[in-house]
Parts: structure tokens; C-alpha cells; sequence
């Protein structure tokens, strides 16, 4: 179950890390996030709470539009919902 959600919101940080629609600085947060995410020699409690404070951080920009928040928001909820599993 871990692997297959941690699969999705790998697929939803690559869609966000590749929409022209959004900032390039919220793009490269996702980026970041993933490259966080992909980081085996941590664990994954660790990975999520790295990955969570960078999109938290640029979910507060005022300049990214409410679609790329609501995106940022998702990612979030789920990076924590598997950090409990």
C-alpha cells in the first residue's frame, strides 16, 4: 500500500513540476520534493516531512494560483497520510 501511494503522489509531483500554468518556483519546489522523496538511505517518515515542508512553504506564496494550490494541497494531504502508514 506504502509503494503505490508513494507512486501517486510521485505521478502528481511530476505533473505539477511539468505545468506551465503554475510559477517556475513552484515548479521546481516539486521538483525538490521528489528528489526528497527519492532519497532510499532516509526513512520514509523523513522523506515525507522534508517533501511537506517545501510544498507548505510555497503553498503560503501569494503569486501561485488557486488551481496550483489546490494541487499543492493534495500532495500534502497525502505525503501525510503516508507518513502515518
Amino acid at each position: 500500500m506504502d509503494e503505490k501511494m508513494l507512486e501517486e503522489v510521485v505521478f502528481l509531483l511530476d505533473e505539477l513540476s511539468q505545468d506551465t500554468s503554475v510559477p517556475k518556483n513552484v515548479r521546481k519546489t516539486a521538483t525538490d520534493s521528489r528528489s526528497a522523496l527519492s532519497k532510499e538511505e532516509d526513512s520514509l517518515d523523513l522523506r515525507c516531512a522534508t517533501a511537506v515542508s517545501l510544498l507548505d512553504e510555497i503553498a503560503n506564496d501569494p503569486n501561485v494560483p488557486a488551481h496550483g494550490r489546490a494541487s499543492l494541497y493534495t500532495i500534502i494531504s497525502r505525503l501525510e497520510a503516508l507518513a502515518k502508514t
